[in-house]
């Protein structure tokens, strides 16, 4: 006999235990790419089985009748230190976060944590590259160093060895920075061995240069001077690419740097909007990372703040959805999640209202699943 229940007295049947096979049905679901009204998600072993499958009278049943089915989320930028900030980003439904500076050991040790159902799964970049007293340098642990293109192998082979799962290269010219000759040696380097290289920046003129050189994303945007829409068109024309725009940081950060910077030498938060909306009109990929514990920032519900930043700045909504879900494994090449389709993890999370009508309403969570398992349920 079919069994239906309600999310509250799910947490009872399935928190805590082995992955169980579940229905959701009468839902609205986001599957990563559209929305689908009415629907339903078979799990079966953590995995998703089945989308669109009704009526099946062997497994329990959860009615989503008026709520709102999507992928966990991703923060495509972090700096974690401790497990608590992994538990900090399950809690919230952010259930991959990925790294872009520190300890090779400590990031090691974390990463294991990534299997159990209280922790957020955890990539890394291992140390970035970075020149001598570079930035990166400053936070008081041993970080390697490079000075000159004949040693990017080396140091790429070595990020790959400590278990990196994508390179990060720092281009910061107001300490000492690598040159462009060794960014792209950098580049090269990664991508004969088929890994995906990003790059911090802050300049517009190095944005431009780091991407001609083959860089597969920017971890930050530019806050120095406008780039127009038709030049980022012609820019990814030549090179397909990626974005984080890291807006919430980028504002709490940049109030400060204003305060001394000559008139004019930094983008308003009006401006910063503008350049945003450009990027998305561009057709340049938007990804979604907030570069905690920078300004103070957590691993989890802020991540909702850079959300709302993005659809302020004129990001449609289902795009917002996507810079956290679909869009960063695609990019990163992590695997099987991010999106609502048959063979991926059962990474879910049930919302109450809807956040493509409003996205502030992605903090309205009923329940969330990590392969199949309860992570938290707010009913």
């Amino acid at each position: 006999m079919k069994l239906i229940i309600t999310t509250t007295i799910l947490l009872f049947a399935l928190c805590n235990s082995a992955a169980q096979d579940f229905l959701i049905e009468n839902v609205t679901v986001f599957n990563g790419e559209t929305v689908v009204e009415n629907s339903s998600v078979l799990v079966k072993d953590g995995i998703i089985s089945e989308v669109g499958t009704t009526n099946n009278d062997s497994i329990t049943m959860i009615d989503g009748s008026g709520k709102f089915l999507m992928p966990a989320m991703t923060n495509a930028h972090v700096h974690a230190w401790a497990a608590a900030s992994l538990t900090e980003a399950a809690k919230a439904g952010v259930l991959n976060l990925l790294d872009m500076h520190g300890m090779e050991q400590f990031q090691s040790a974390m990463k294991n944590l990534g299997g159990t159902t209280e922790y957020a799964r955890y990539f890394t970049a291992g140390a970035a590259a970075t020149a001598p007293d570079g930035h990166g340098t400053q936070y008081g642990f041993p970080t390697p160093t490079l000075s000159t293109p004949e040693d990017a192998d080396g140091f790429v082979a070595d990020r790959i060895n400590a278990g990196a799962n994508y390179i990060k290269i720092i281009v910061e010219p107001w300490k000492s920075t690598l040159s462009h000759e060794t960014v792209k040696a950098l580049i090269d380097a990664a991508h004969s061995k088929e890994t995906v290289v990003v790059v911090h920046i802050s300049k517009a003129e190095d944005a431009q240069k780091v991407l001609k050189n083959g860089a597969d994303g920017l971890v930050h945007m530019w806050w120095d001077k406008m780039i127009s829409t038709e030049t980022l068109q012609e820019m990814v024309t030549d090179k397909n690419f990626f974005i984080m725009p890291t807006l919430l940081t980028t504002q709490l950060l940049l109030k400060e740097i204003r305060k001394s910077a000559p008139e004019g030498t930094i983008l308003s938060d009006a401006e910063l909007f503008e350049q945003v909306k450009r990027m998305y009109d561009a057709g340049i990929p938007i990804l979604a990372g907030t570069d905690p514990p920078n300004a103070n920032i957590n691993y989890g519900t802020d991540l909702y703040k850079e959300l709302a930043l993005l659809s302020e700045a004129g990001v449609p909504n289902i795009e917002v959805l996507k810079s956290a879900t679909s869009l960063p494994p695609k990019h990163f090449n992590l695997g099987n999640f991010g999106m609502l389709k048959e063979g991926y993890r059962a990474d879910m999370i049930l919302l109450n209202s809807n956040p493509i009508t409003d996205i502030k309403n992605i903090s309205d969570i009923s329940t969330i699943w990590k392969e199949g398992k309860v992570v938290a349920n707010n009913e």
